[in-house]
């Protein structure tokens, strides 16, 4: 069984990375892949245990399906309410705030721009919808698709560095803040200059070789020019209820995305009021419901697809046998642990990086034995390396699935062009990490010899 859905999932895989010379598109084959593994891992399962009646086969592969359905639910009804608010924000021509301020169209200037303000951003929010946000304001920035496609990879690049850093930044480091691996402030002051540069690297490799300005598009309207006070509310509003869904989180305990519904809700009402006292005026403006029509359906469907064929990897155990595979081969001393931590990160850019930092958690729970205690470098070092890694394939995280879905980005293309860079700032954080944490142990020690 192991072997079959390997195979299968790595012939989908595949067949996602060469979509263009394939001409098949990637969401079709995410979503078959997600179907086929599922139904080979149910026919496997019946054939291993033949003594099972039919109603317990159903029930057992019912409640593993519908329970890895939510947990994949919650994501895509998370993408679909941030894409539904940034689609709108842009609709009601929001972004001018902010694009009208970059007036900047030196190449290297705006790369430095886009790349502090998507780190920071993601910390904020998180970095799938910070990637959503950058992408929408890189269309009004830059008129070429290819030099656009550079920057919108290097966003994914800057928004994976800093939601590592960030409690509320990545789902893994939200799971191992929840999980109580991590304190807030701990994994801030721990992972932030790592973070920092690994996106740092990149850029300073990437400027380096641009010269000269962009050009920007031309402005284009929804039919309607939407006053400016109008487009001001609804930007705020968009980036409010956007910023909302941690506190919401907070405070109610509640998954993210009914945050992210919440706050699309109360953007929906308010622009049905507004378009509705605008009609009355001979104006037509943009609400939610108009907005839904022309919102990137195939990437969500994308991501239905490739988390529900990686939830049957974990359901089959391949991941959890994956990572006591590193826990037997590497050990739990350093360096041990930041071989797992870095093979993890590597890994977490083919499958995704939850089940893979959830099997981390399961290997090593926090009780009275626990090996790895609260603030451990492993859980530091694990949250930037699962946060970062992703980035080294286009597939390999939110944000950069995203990404590829509104920018339509080609997977060769973001291989030979991001991957290596991001590589080298991964690699680079990494160190600095090591080295930093090293420095500290150290001290500690040199204290402890002087008492």
């Amino acid at each position: 069984m192991v072997v079959a859905l390997v195979t299968i999932f790595v012939l989908g895989y595949a067949c996602i990375a060469l979509e263009h010379p394939l001409k098949i598109n990637k969401t079709a084959t995410a979503l078959l892949l997600g179907v086929v593994v599922w139904a080979v891992y149910s026919f496997c399962n019946a054939i291993a245990q033949p003594g099972m009646d039919i109603e317990s086969w159903h029930a057992f592969i019912s409640d593993h399906l519908i329970e890895n359905l939510g947990e994949t639910a919650e994501i895509v009804f998370f993408l679909l309410g941030a894409m539904t608010i940034v689609t709108l924000i842009e609709d009601y021509q929001g972004f001018r705030v902010i694009t009208d301020k970059i007036t900047t169209t030196d190449k290297r200037k705006l790369l430095w721009v886009v790349s502090i303000l998507t780190f920071f951003l993601s910390a904020l929010l998180d970095n799938m919808t910070t990637a959503i946000v950058m992408v929408a304001l890189l269309r009004k920035l830059i008129a070429d698709q290819r030099e656009r496609w550079l920057y919108a990879g290097m966003v994914i690049l800057a928004a994976n560095a800093g939601g590592a850093w960030s409690p509320i930044g990545d789902v893994t480091t939200i799971m191992l803040w929840i999980g109580g691996q991590v304190t807030t402030v701990n994994i801030m002051v721990k992972t932030i200059i790592a973070s920092l540069v690994c996106m740092v690297v990149p850029v300073l490799i990437v400027g380096a070789t641009l010269k000269g300005d962009i050009e920007r598009p031309a402005e284009t309207t929804t039919g309607v020019d939407v006053p400016v006070h109008l487009r001001k509310l609804i930007l705020f509003m968009g980036i409010g209820a956007l910023v909302f869904v941690p506190i919401f989180k907070t405070i109610t305990h509640l998954p993210p995305y009914l945050g992210m519904l919440f706050g699309l809700g109360i953007l929906w009402i308010t622009t049905e009021l507004i378009s509705r006292k605008y009609e009355k005026e001979g104006h037509k403006l943009p609400t939610a419901v108009s907005t839904l029509e022309h919102i990137d359906t195939p990437t969500i469907l994308f991501f239905l697809g490739i988390l529900m064929a990686v939830s049957c990897l974990k359901v089959a155990g391949i991941l959890g046998s994956l990572a006591e595979g590193l826990n037997n081969t590497f050990g739990s001393e350093a360096p041990g642990f930041f071989f797992i931590d870095l093979i993890i990160g590597v890994l977490s850019s083919v499958v995704d990086n939850v089940p893979l930092v959830a099997a981390s958690m399961g290997m090593y729970p926090i009780d009275a034995n626990a090996i790895f205690e609260v603030n451990h470098p492993f859980w530091e070092f694990l949250a930037y390396c699962a946060g970062t890694g992703g980035s080294l394939l286009i597939i390999g995280s939110a944000a950069g699935v995203a990404v590829m879905g509104m920018e339509k980005i080609d997977f060769i293309w973001y291989l030979k062009k991001i991957s290596l860079l991001a590589l080298a700032g991964y690699i680079a954080g990494a160190i600095v990490f090591i080295l930093m944490d090293v420095t500290i142990f150290e001290q500690v020690a040199w204290l402890r010899n002087l008492v």
